[in-house]
């Protein structure tokens, strides 16, 4: 069976629990992350199987510590060829979430591991 293709998220807790963000403020960080990703790589064959069956997208969201730390997943995902997009909120350029472009799990769910 093919692996499923999913879409990981990965947004910093510390805007919630230390810095105080709304809630509706932390989610916007991770929807503009996804649409930044879906709309960069949007010619790619998984993206559009992805897009193409709206009602089964699957994404995974999982949390990060803080700023330095999604940095440094950024950089992993760089140096692992993992296709994706930093979200900077603007005009302060803090990184606030990631979102990888729609891959098959088995292709990057090693990158997402604790």
């Amino acid at each position: 069976m093919a692996s499923p293709i999913v879409q990981y998220v990965v947004v910093r807790s510390d805007l919630l629990r230390s810095l105080s963000w709304p809630v509706g403020a932390v989610i916007a960080q991770a929807c503009h992350a996804c649409t930044a990703a879906i709309h960069r790589f949007r010619d790619d064959s998984d993206v559009c199987k992805y897009t193409d069956e709206l009602a089964t997208m699957h994404k995974i969201v999982l949390e990060i510590q803080d700023e330095t730390a999604l940095r440094a997943l950024a950089a992993a995902l760089d140096e692992n060829k993992v296709d994706h997009h930093l979200w900077l909120e603007q005009p302060e350029n803090v990184a606030t979430a990631i979102a990888c472009k729609p891959y098959p799990r088995s292709e990057v769910q090693k990158h997402f591991k604790k």
